[in-house]
């Protein structure tokens, strides 16, 4: 059964629903263009605008103007689908490149609140090509340094959803809207329609959130306050957290892949491993503190999640991405959960990292995975290319990177999201080249010399600090 649509409010009513009341201050709209039925001359054009602007009490499919979202203040844009559909014209470019321009001469962040069928067709290529120019002006704003936070309406599709909507650098989305780049009228036949909704798009990667509308302005306002406030400082590295009395017992026995029967260590013991095995034991025991432990505690409830990479792809259960406030300014985070970390998971890393860097955000990091996945479908979907460009994106910020090794520091996988000369480990962590069972099996060496090989590697933090690897131990200090 197919989610209901969102009910379709006017621009004028999803103006009162996101922004501060009495904040919104219309922007002057440019001299309007004056040619009989526009620029085609297209027969009942002019008649067909009338009725809309009568209908609607608008002038033009957008309304822009200055507000406040939860004391913030933005430039929103906010489409009237019921002016044409909502649909972009010459008119509709020239009120957005206004507000573009308005945005960056105030230093302020740019809101879409999109509805909208997409080019207007009685003005032809005339209408397509005001994609460009939002385009241009989207560009402008984004080396300016300034966010941009879509939201999605009912519907979102054509060429308003590629441009406003999809080249923001967040994107919420109202729970039921339509929402993709083929409209209803002009998709194959036998498409499911299950994949133009908005839920759709945040699994895909390509947007998210799905936000009530009894929560959107709170939620825009989050993000607003969260994106606008940089910091030069680095983020300070976590103090180590004790092990989950929530988290399920150890099972009987071994660690994963432990040869024999070594006894598990206490993840509870503060002091650091005394073996290189026993660091692997630590770092793999289900009690010890994962990244949403470390969030909590870092941001509590002043956190938003960004979602997917904007390729087709999410990693939800791999990599936890998005900005929170810590002591008062924010920061970003990527952090991985303990798992094997999927090629979406460092492309939203990435996606992360870049967005950051230009709003001059601080970045945390968290590495804790056995590795990259490494299953033909990882393959497939390039996680090569998906570690090379996180890699990029670690080595070109500008923006300080603060890392924390919280668990296993597996091979490239990890080092992938940690940062040069300012990366710290926790006493129940490890960094290896490869896991010390890989490595006995590369070695062609028997299950019984697992261990030594572990220590053989030096992969406790002790020896990680010894090596220059890491710059300290949370917890501890520095001998």
């Amino acid at each position: 059964m197919s989610e209901p649509r969102p009910e379709r409010l006017s621009a004028r009513q999803f103006l009162d629903l996101v922004a501060d009341p009495g904040s919104f201050a219309e922007l002057p709209h440019p001299a309007p263009r004056s040619r009989p039925d526009g620029p085609l001359g297209w027969q009942g054009y002019d008649d067909a605008r009338a009725r809309a602007a009568e209908r609607t009490g608008e002038e033009e499919s957008v309304v822009v103007g200055t507000a406040r979202v939860e004391g913030t203040a933005a430039v929103l844009i906010v489409f009237e689908f019921g002016f044409l559909g909502g649909s972009l014209g010459e008119r509709t470019g020239d009120r957005l490149e206004a507000a573009y321009r308005h945005a960056r001469g105030h230093r302020l962040p740019v809101v879409p609140l999109v509805a909208t069928g997409g080019s207007r067709m009685q003005e032809g290529m005339l209408a397509l090509s005001q994609l460009q120019r939002v385009a241009r002006q989207s560009v402008l704003t984004r080396e300016a340094g300034l966010p941009q936070i879509a939201v999605l309406r009912d519907p979102t599709t054509g060429g308003g959803w590629a441009t406003l909507g999809a080249g923001a650098d967040v994107i919420l989305a109202l729970p039921g809207a339509q929402v993709g780049f083929a409209g209803s009228r002009v998709r194959p036949p036998d498409a499911d329609p299950a994949a133009y909704t908005a839920h759709a798009q945040v699994a895909a990667g390509s947007a998210d959130a799905v936000v009530a509308p009894a929560e959107l302005r709170a939620t825009l306002g989050l993000w607003l306050r969260l994106l606008t406030n940089p910091a030069t400082a680095p983020a300070a590295p976590p103090e180590p957290l004790p092990p989950s009395a929530a988290a399920p017992p150890a099972p009987a026995g071994t660690a994963p892949g432990a040869p024999g029967g070594t006894a598990r260590p206490d993840p509870g013991d503060r002091g650091l491993p005394a073996t290189g095995w026993q660091a692997v034991q630590r770092a793999r025991d289900p009690r010890r503190p994962r990244a949403l432990a470390y969030l909590d505690a870092c941001f509590g409830d002043r956190r938003v999640a960004l979602v997917g990479d904007r390729c087709g792809g999410a990693d939800p259960d791999g990599m936890l991405c998005g900005f929170g406030e810590r002591d008062g300014r924010t920061v970003a985070f990527a952090a991985q959960t303990g798992t094997a970390t999927r090629p979406a998971g460092y492309r939203t890393a990435g996606r992360l990292i870049r967005l950051a860097d230009r709003l001059g955000i601080p970045v945390l990091t968290l590495v804790d995975t056995p590795g990259a996945a490494n299953d033909a479908e990882a393959e497939r979907q390039g996680v090569g290319s998906a570690i090379a460009e996180l890699f990029g994106a670690v080595a070109a910020a500008r923006t300080p990177i603060t890392t924390l090794v919280i668990g296993e520091g597996g091979s490239g996988g990890a080092l992938a999201l940690a940062a040069p000369g300012n990366t710290w480990a926790t006493p129940d962590s490890y960094f290896s080249v490869i896991a010390p069972e890989l490595a006995a099996a590369i070695l062609k060496r028997p299950p019984e010399e697992v261990e030594a090989t572990a220590g053989q590697l030096r992969i406790r933090p002790q020896d990680l600090l010894e090596l220059g690897v890491i710059r300290g131990i949370t917890g501890h200090p520095r001998p």
